[in-house]
């Protein structure tokens, strides 16, 4: 059975928003000041999630998809941002290309490897944060207090 979008689909609803938001920054784009607006505005928005995603890339989550959001962002007005994010796919690519070559037992040391790099970070985070340096600290943490 071959589903059929309806008329209205999201694709086109879709398509219809990127028409519209395509059509505003060429609104904009026509004068110097919303060329300039348009920039400023890009970088600083850009710039902040690029440098949220620094700050969590040590930590458990989506630290470098928050980069790589940030950095395309960017480059939707920079031509330096599209070939940095151009650079990076392509050594992100040779990256799984590589690791999908490598026998099981390669793959399971590269993703214990991450794995150890993640925890040694959430242990160094406890220990700075609340002191935590033996289980029993972590556990009486955890229970809410000393007991």
């Amino acid at each position: 059975m071959v589903l059929q979008e309806r008329d209205g689909g999201i694709r086109q609803k879709v398509g219809d928003v990127t028409q519209r938001i395509s059509a505003y920054r060429s609104r904009l784009r026509s004068t110097r000041a919303g060329r300039i607006t348009l920039q400023v505005a890009t970088a600083v928005v850009g710039t902040a999630v690029v440098v949220v995603g620094i700050i969590l890339i040590p930590f458990p989550g989506p630290g470098w998809l928050i980069v790589l959001t940030g950095l395309a962002i960017l480059a939707l007005e920079f031509v330096w941002a599209q070939r940095l994010l151009a650079f990076t796919r392509r050594q992100l690519e040779r990256w799984w290309r590589w690791v999908l070559r490598q026998s099981l037992f390669v793959r399971g040391l590269v993703a214990a490897s991450g794995m150890a790099f993640v925890t040694g970070v959430v242990l160094l985070t406890l220990w700075l944060t609340f002191d935590v340096s033996s289980p029993s600290d972590l556990w009486r943490l955890l229970r809410g207090g000393d007991s």
